[in-house]
């Protein structure tokens, strides 16, 4: 059921227990009964004053009889999926009740400096911001999730995240499932470590920073290996990748094919067909699925094994070392995300996709007038062995760790650039605040607008190339950051800030 809210009427929903499989091991992955996939609920954002968002400490069931300590925004673990409406002001309060600072980060919106969210925005404990965010920008999939210079990582693995969504007001045009809940199915994808107790495990340092924590055992809006109950017809999933460092390579254990219709920033030009889709960190991808035919479905992942040096040491004693591709995987490599069953009593409301899909962001880009180089570095003097034998490692871009008290670039308010980023030893998730961008060319081939539209996530397997423009202002008191969305290597100082004016 969707439940649409301002905060009076969202608390009484805040505190309901989350049902999960019941057994905490190494078969948790393939074995045990599936939970109903549980659906955050709806907070619609308008300008009425009211809206709040709560950073609570919570204790939260992942499985029977093993509960976790965990954050939560207004819950005990992640937060209400936000709507906003393009071409309105949202007003809403974040308030800070834990005993460490955080941040409200709006990943993917096109705020102000002074609004994004940064680790420059702190909330100190027990106070709160009001921000008003003039929404205008495409329809889309988006996310928020604290993000304190160095406690990013630990913050929204524990559950300071949420997904957030823009809508048009000629949203019904496209004859797109938009039933939230229902047809239109929020997907925030998590891995997560636990005790022998069930207890949840962290790591932040050593080898977990040097590749990213990554846990052995997959949540689904914050319930393992669960099931959801479709209508028969065409289902939209809007897919968010929200750990701190594992990449999915998702498809259907059936192999039948899907659309692809949204990425980061928006609708596609048109519907991609697909049997398999990656997502790095960060990356939010919307695809419709037809189960028009009735028969069950299982959503699977191939385990992404972790890349040094071009691959040189993906298979050798590094990769071991640093995790290689360890995870809740079969013998062949798959570990299950997500089941699906269709309820035949249930019709779905849209039963053909169209060809060509309206409000899709699109590039409108000017012709660029510099450029400018990123290289991501993994190892900044004694950092690689402060990572191997303990303690954080020292990462960084262009040479430099990151410094909040360092301006980096200087960006022109409305000037097109082509932006080049390099990756050093191993791939990284970069992502850039306060716009979007289109992706030209990753390892020196070009690649095509249509396949993947606007991003503010590009995935640097060695290279990547970036056309981007700043249309909002951020100074040097709150400027805008880029960085690695291996939320390690953020944290270790693979990040930089800049001002747009």
């Amino acid at each position: 059921m969707v439940i649409a809210m301002h905060r009076r009427r969202f608390l009484q929903y805040s505190t309901v227990a989350i049902a999960a499989p019941a057994l905490v091991g190494r078969a948790l992955a393939q074995t045990g009964a599936s939970a109903t996939l549980p659906i955050p609920p709806l907070m619609d954002v308008g300008e009425d004053a009211g809206n709040l968002l709560e950073a609570v400490t919570g204790r939260h069931r992942f499985a029977e009889n093993f509960e976790a300590e965990t954050l939560g925004w207004s819950r005990d673990h992640l937060g209400p999926t936000l709507r906003m409406r393009r071409g309105r002001t949202a007003r809403l309060t974040a308030r800070n009740r834990l005993d460490s600072p955080i941040t409200a980060h709006w990943h993917g919106l096109h705020v102000p400096g002074w609004q994004d969210g940064g680790p420059q925005s702190l909330i100190a404990p027990g106070q709160e911001l009001e921000q008003r965010l003039d929404i205008d920008q495409p329809a889309g999939t988006f996310w928020y999730h604290s993000h304190p210079h160095g406690r990013t990582g630990y913050q929204v693995y524990r559950g300071l995240a949420g997904m957030l969504l823009i809508e048009d007001d000629d949203k019904a045009s496209n004859n797109l499932p938009l039933n939230y809940g229902v047809d239109d199915i929020p997907l925030i994808i998590q891995d997560k470590s636990f005790s022998s107790r069930g207890t949840l495990e962290y790591d932040d340092d050593g080898m977990a920073a040097m590749q990213g924590f990554r846990g052995d055992r997959i949540a689904v809006n914050g319930a393992l290996a669960p099931k959801a109950r479709v209508p028969q017809g065409l289902v939209r999933f809007r897919l968010l990748n929200a750990s701190n460092s594992r990449v999915y390579a998702l498809r259907f254990n059936d192999n039948r094919s899907f659309h692809q219709i949204g990425s980061d920033a928006g609708l596609l030009p048109a519907p991609v067909e697909r049997r398999k889709l990656q997502l790095a960190p960060a990356e939010r991808a919307e695809i419709v699925v037809d189960f028009s035919e009735g028969a069950a479905a299982r959503l699977v992942s191939e385990d992404v094994p972790l890349e040094m040096m071009g691959g040189m040491m993906g298979g050798g004693m590094m990769s071991g070392m640093m995790g290689g591709s360890s995870g809740p995987a079969t013998r062949e490599g798959v570990f299950r995300v997500l089941d699906i069953e269709v309820d035949r009593s249930r019709t779905g409301a849209i039963t053909a996709l169209p060809q060509e899909l309206l409000g899709a962001h699109l590039p409108t880009f000017d012709e660029p007038v510099r450029r400018r180089r990123f290289q991501l570095n993994m190892m900044m003097g004694m950092g690689m062995m402060r990572g191997i034998f303990g303690g954080r490692p020292k990462l960084g871009i262009n040479g430099k760790t990151y410094d909040m008290d360092r301006i980096d670039q200087q960006v022109r308010l409305g000037e097109t650039e082509v932006w080049q980023i390099t990756a050093d030893m191993m791939s990284h998730p970069f992502h850039v605040h306060g716009t979007s961008f289109q992706v030209l060319s990753q390892n020196g081939r070009p690649v095509e607008f249509g396949e993947i539209g606007m991003k503010d996530v590009v995935w640097v397997e060695n290279s990547a190339e970036i056309l981007v423009r700043f249309d909002k202002p951020a100074i040097a008191d709150a400027p805008f950051m880029y960085h690695c969305h291996i939320l390690e290597h953020e944290d270790s100082g693979m990040m930089g800030q800049f001002t747009v004016g």
